[in-house]
């Protein structure tokens, strides 16, 4: 019968092995380094304190914690960086569904640019 310090042990052990990338996520040490080698996906598990559906990333084929989009500017910051995405046109349609009057001053924008 295991004893309280073994599975203390044992728990703590396993717990090393994992490393936290989104609020709440946890993912084997070795995965995380795996996710940044996609293409788009450098900063993947570099914001912890953000939620898992706070992040464009898996709509632009990044990493599924990659392009965080939590605040104003985070969305934007990630407009900005999307054309490093596989698909960007998947980050834009994610923040646009977030922060719709993002949209508003794209197209405001365009309107005055012809």
């Amino acid at each position: 019968m295991a004893t309280r310090s073994d599975q203390s042990k044992r728990s703590a052990a396993s717990s090393k092995k994992k490393v936290r990338v989104a609020k709440g996520v946890k993912v084997a040490r070795g995965k995380e380094e795996e996710m940044r080698e996609r293409k788009g996906s450098s900063n993947a598990g570099k914001y912890k304190n953000v939620s898992p559906s706070d992040f464009a990333g898996k709509a632009g084929g990044a990493s599924k914690y990659s392009f965080p989009i939590n605040t104003l500017a985070r969305a934007r910051n990630a407009l900005a960086r999307a054309h490093f995405a596989p698909d960007p046109a998947g980050i834009k349609r994610s923040v646009y569904k977030k922060y719709p009057e993002l949209k508003k001053r794209k197209l405001a924008r365009d309107k005055n640019n012809k």
